[in-house]
């Protein structure tokens, strides 16, 4: 799927990733985050290679935004801090404030303990992305990576997914995947992948 792809992205640097479908990107993404190996070639993460890390450690620095990240029948709670050890509710709170999400939580019956369905089905594409922010604020990764996002979601939405991620990308790598230019305006840099 991909070919001849070279690039370094710099700690704390903003990239943006533009192209058509089935051009690469997502496979990118796959590949960083060591669910695929590569065939050819080598991936280094601050100077070691991708084969020597292990796979709990990328699991632990690399948090995924997107609308299909993976979200279980559970409250919404544990999907928050899913992988995490303990965590206490004032400090979930806190979370769910910078990711934009506290005033929907705190309007459910049963707050933090409501169940989202299987795969989030409960929840809006807006709101299922807003847990994914929670998630990653949780998590304190070091590199974000944001796979479209913020597409299909309506302006209000789009406007506080925005807002979260605003916070939660300072100080930290970020690469994101777009089809549209416009969301990646404040990116360092774009890269396009085509054919």
């Amino acid at each position: 799927a991909l070919q001849n792809v070279t690039l370094s992205i710099k700690e704390n640097e903003k990239i943006g990733i533009i192209g058509y479908s089935g051009a690469g990107k997502s496979t990118l993404m796959k590949l960083l985050r060591g669910f695929y190996t590569v065939t050819s070639g080598e991936i280094y993460l601050g100077g070691i290679c991708l084969k020597e890390i292990k796979p709990k450690f990328l699991a632990e620095n690399i948090s995924e935004v997107s609308q299909m990240i993976p979200l279980f029948h559970r409250s919404i709670r544990e999907n928050i801090t899913y992988g995490c050890d303990a965590v206490a509710d004032d400090k979930i709170w806190q979370i769910l404030e910078r990711a934009q999400f506290a005033n929907y939580v705190k309007k459910l019956p049963n707050g933090l303990d409501t169940i989202i369905g299987v795969r989030g089905s409960k929840l809006s594409g807006g709101e299922r992305a807003r847990l994914a922010i929670a998630r990653a604020f949780i998590k304190n990764s070091k590199i974000i990576i944001l796979d479209e996002a913020t597409a299909s979601l309506d302006s209000e939405s789009e406007f506080l997914l925005q807002k979260g991620l605003e916070e939660l990308t300072v100080g930290r790598t970020v690469i994101a995947i777009a089809h549209r230019l416009s969301t990646l305006r404040s990116m360092d840099r774009i890269l396009v992948f085509e054919k």
